[in-house]
């Protein structure tokens, strides 16, 4: 009866979760395509410093969120996450409203550098959901949990861009924030968090933060899963503010926020359509191999985006890409479930949470600085060496983990 009652919360659970990264995903996305636009409009810039700025603003919000998720993971693991879902949704809500009224670049800076502390919520569900699942199908709920943020991030830019071209920033923002306020009261009122009874004595121990960093440095593929994150991020990230400009340069400037949320939603297509399968193949085969799969085919992908001549050329190579980045993420996330204690596994997602953060701070900033010293279409080139060295430091963590297990 306990265990019926128990399976009927976790589905509750995962669609108001679902329902939650749908709202969040699809309000944070909305002000991509534009984000780079918006710093144009708001002073006399030249297209170095437009592409500068952008990337600044693009990144500073993951430089805070990069230092407070472990804290967060923590909090969360201690005194319960759904607290820390709506700390987060009703943060970003006033961020947003703050950047609808911005008038300076700073302003925005500023809204933006805030909005890293109450980063995270995508990352904390997953960390609800995923200590709540088995472990023999964490790669399947994790990759239906994906859907609905993805979901979000496949609408989110081609509503922002039309809003934005027919209604102005301002309207786009406070639809945003009120959209994330929205996602908070449905935590609030609809979630129902429980502890999970630990499976083992070393799923029960109380570890200390130094003790939670310990396990990561040595558990060698669970580090490089650490490192592939970081990497991905700076690959995926670099051309994200530069995009609306490379779209016009592709299109021209007719229509520009509309082709470039296109351009985004593309992704965010191939993302929603492959993620639940990528997750049922990882929890049949391994995560770690689907992992390394994915990041040779990436990088494969990634470099052509540099030599396209037309729009509809680069939508394709971004929705293959987004197909295989489908499965990166709840590929990652499973193999934390699979692999780290119950007690400590928000505090390691949280890390997680950080090297991606770092990588979505870096990622902008390299882009730019590329961008600025020679083209766009170097960003391509740069972010596919990236994913190729993602897949030779996790396949050299694999045989390094089979070579000690085969001694023992």
């Amino acid at each position: 009866m306990k265990r019926c009652i128990a399976i009927n919360v976790q589905k509750r659970n995962l669609a108001i979760m679902w329902t939650a990264n749908f709202l969040i995903g699809i309000s944070l996305t909305m002000i991509l395509p534009f984000l780079t636009l918006m710093v144009d409009a708001l002073g006399h810039y030249t297209e170095a410093q437009t592409q500068l700025w952008g990337g600044l603003i693009f990144g500073v919000t993951f430089v805070t969120a990069f230092l407070f998720s472990p804290v967060w993971g923590r909090f969360g693991d201690h005194h319960g996450r759904k607290k820390i879902l709506v700390i987060s949704a009703l943060g970003n809500s006033l961020c947003l409203l703050v950047m609808s009224f911005a008038e300076t670049v700073i302003l925005l800076f500023i809204a933006r550098l805030c909005m890293g502390f109450f980063a995270g919520f995508i990352s904390m569900a997953q960390a609800l959901i995923a200590t709540q699942t088995p472990k023999e199908i964490a790669g399947r709920v994790l990759g239906t949990l994906q859907t609905g943020n993805v979901s979000g991030m496949l609408f989110g830019p081609l509503l922002g861009g039309l809003l934005a071209d027919h209604f102005g920033f301002t309207y786009t923002f406070l639809i945003t924030s009120a959209a994330t306020a929205v996602a908070a009261i449905l935590v609030a009122t609809g979630v129902k968090e429980y502890r999970v009874e630990a499976e083992s004595e070393e799923d029960a121990r109380v570890y200390t933060a130094r003790e939670v960093i310990k396990f990561i440095v040595t558990s060698p593929v669970l580090f490089s899963v650490m490192l592939i994150t970081l990497l991905v991020q700076v690959a995926h990230f670099a051309i994200q503010p530069l995009l609306a400009l490379y779209v016009g340069d592709l299109h021209g400037p007719e229509n520009l926020a509309f082709f470039a949320g296109l351009a985004f939603s593309a992704a965010g297509l191939g993302n929603l359509l492959f993620a639940r399968q990528w997750g049922k193949l990882g929890d049949r085969i391994g995560h770690d191999k689907v992992l390394l799969l994915l990041l040779v085919c990436a990088a494969v992908v990634y470099l052509p985006q540099a030599f396209v001549s037309s729009i509809w050329q680069l939508v394709a190579l971004r929705f293959l890409l987004g197909v295989l980045f489908g499965g990166i993420i709840p590929a990652q996330t499973a193999y934390v479930r699979q692999t780290a204690p119950l007690s400590i596994q928000g505090e390691v997602l949280g890390y997680k949470q950080s090297f991606r953060f770092a990588g979505n701070a870096l990622g902008p900033m390299l882009g730019g600085f590329l961008s600025s010293m020679f083209d766009i279409a170097s960003v391509f080139y740069i972010t596919s060496a990236l994913l190729l060295v993602s897949a030779v430091v996790l396949w050299f963590a694999e045989y390094k983990t089979a070579k000690t297990a085969h001694q023992f």
